[in-house]
């Protein structure tokens, strides 16, 4: 057989093969874990590449940009001067918030912001404060005076799913970057001074890492599930633990089923492990 007529035949194969799992993408799915892997090459268990660079927008107080396989989500801090809530003199503000432009992929549209970035800004508010990781007094320069009030900003560049994981270490790391100026109120005047020279980090407590699973056909746990994957998924389960391994939260996405009554543990288990992976990456931030 020709070069010519193999790669055409090659071409043929790959063209069928994408037809088939765009007009039956739960059978293409089925096919590949019935092997033992996943379409990306993946076995069930595996994860994929992550990457973070802190410190990329000189224009924000803090800054982060996270790479989860082929999810790029880049994150930035800025700090703002406000007057704290009467119920709570002396706490500051921490406003984690996520943006999923359509121009990270087809899936959202223009326009307002689609409930799903609602739905994991309100997740990602959860998980910092669940987790302790910020303590809101240390934003705090003068009690029922004035406070820091943080926006946590992220925006997805490339989404190909698993956007809560990825955008919660945005947000960590960004945060770890985060140096603030020296601020004194002033009580004659009534006004808060900063110094640009004299700067400091956050009084981070804690670092949380958000690990997700789905569950397909009630019988498969995929650890770091695709955007292919994600409709197809009976439910999610995500289990965030900090850096001493311990169990933050455990939310579940979805009214599918988990399967086996282990599963819940398995996940959980899984997740310690794969913090303590990620645990070199996390330190040096």
């Amino acid at each position: 057989m020709s070069s010519t007529a193999s790669t055409s035949k090659s071409q043929d194969t790959t063209l069928q093969a994408e037809v088939f799992r765009r007009l039956h993408p739960r059978a293409y799915l089925e096919r590949f874990l019935n092997e033992g892997f996943r379409p990306d090459g993946r076995e069930t268990e595996d994860w994929r590449d992550v990457s973070v660079n802190v410190g990329s927008i000189s224009t924000a107080d803090g800054s982060a940009l996270v790479r989860l396989g082929d999810t790029t989500v880049v994150c930035g801090v800025k700090a703002e001067i406000a007057e704290p809530d009467l119920d709570s003199p002396d706490a500051g503000f921490l406003v984690p918030n996520i943006d999923l432009p359509a121009i990270c992929s087809p899936k959202f549209k223009p326009g307002p912001p689609a409930d799903e970035a609602q739905v994991l800004s309100e997740r990602l508010y959860d998980a910092l404060i669940a987790s302790e990781t910020l303590p809101l007094s240390s934003l705090c320069i003068e009690p029922g005076k004035a406070v820091w009030v943080l926006y946590v900003d992220a925006t997805c560049i490339n989404y190909d799913g698993n956007a809560f994981d990825a955008a919660l270490l945005a947000m960590v790391s960004a945060l770890k970057n985060t140096r603030l100026p020296k601020a004194t109120f002033d009580e004659e005047s009534g006004r808060t001074t900063c110094s640009r020279k004299d700067k400091s980090s956050l009084q981070m407590r804690r670092t949380p890492t958000a690990v997700s699973f789905g569950i397909f056909d009630s019988t498969y746990i995929l650890s770091d599930p695709t955007s292919f994957e994600e409709p197809l998924l009976d439910t999610s389960i995500t289990v965030v633990v900090d850096e001493n391994e311990g169990l933050t939260s455990v939310t579940q996405s979805g009214l599918g089923a988990t399967g086996a009554q282990d599963t819940l543990m398995r996940c959980i288990a899984a997740a310690k492990r794969r913090r303590k992976e990620l645990g070199e990456t996390l330190d040096i931030i």
